[in-house]
């Protein structure tokens, strides 16, 4: 899967604590795709950041459930919430809420019952039974809508061998890291087109829903949108099924595009 592949890990002071409420003030989503189109590319963005910072290529990683952390190295400590496991022989999912043999305590599952509450209260299966056939692939529809209903700083896909854990992790070091990133308006024309290549949905509404995520203005003419954030823009033409026909810019003047 390219760019998502790079977000799996494999065995051989931390900063920032998790957010184990859902952001408040917005709707609610009521289907997978709905959460894909409101946080598919903010999401993706902050993975590429965390991505950056771990440096995946290594494999390593260590969980301490009593603490609630996940390490990469003894200077990558991060604050995290166990979300649940896949089996890799059964292609099956466990919610961390329901997996009364894992030992993970109540502290430390708490996004894992506040999605359970939030697909009971918007009759969302994916998030309320406690168990359901699914694969390896599937694991980034779960790390993407927890990761955007809790604006964590990223998630990340433990693997173990027999199966893998999904978790979400908060560091005011990477939100930092990410918010002060020079190219963070440049990665727009690289993440927005991978995030429609891997996922089903709204091309329009999901990149509006992007760039008022990063802080630009929308204005909306047809099946155009521009987004402004300061000197920088983004044009992005549709047709008229929402589906994106061209995404172009400029930062500071300078034309760029999603070809390059």
């Amino acid at each position: 899967m390219g760019l998502f592949d790079k977000l799996f890990g494999k065995t051989t002071e931390p900063t920032g604590s998790a957010n184990t409420k859902p952001q408040q003030n917005l709707p609610p989503c009521k289907t997978e795709k709905e959460f894909l189109e409101r946080f598919g590319g903010i999401v993706l963005d902050r993975q590429l950041t965390f991505g950056e910072i771990i440096e995946t290529d290594t494999n390593s990683w260590n969980v301490d459930m009593e603490k609630e952390e996940i390490s990469f190295s003894a200077s990558l400590v991060f604050s995290m919430q166990a979300l649940g496991t896949i089996s890799h022989s059964s292609q099956s999912w466990l919610w961390a809420w329901a997996n009364v043999k894992s030992g993970f305590s109540e502290s430390v599952t708490k996004q894992s019952l506040q999605l359970k509450k939030y697909g009971e209260d918007n009759q969302i299966d994916i998030l309320r039974n406690s168990t359901f056939a699914f694969t390896k692939d599937e694991l980034h529809l779960i790390g993407i809508i927890a990761s955007g209903l809790f604006n964590s700083s990223a998630y990340y896909i433990a693997d173990y061998g027999q199966g893998a854990m999904v978790l979400t992790v908060k560091s005011d070091e990477v939100d930092k890291v990410f918010n002060n990133n020079p190219l963070s308006h440049l990665r727009i024309f690289s993440v927005f087109p991978q995030l429609i290549s891997q996922f089903d949905m709204n091309h329009k509404l999901a990149l509006i829903n992007y760039l008022r995520a990063k802080g630009y203005s929308i204005s909306e003419e047809q099946n155009n949108i521009v987004g402004t954030k300061g000197a920088d823009s983004v044009i992005a033409e549709f047709d008229s099924s929402s589906r994106l026909i061209e995404l172009n810019g400029r930062q500071h003047g300078i034309a760029n595009s999603g070809d390059e």
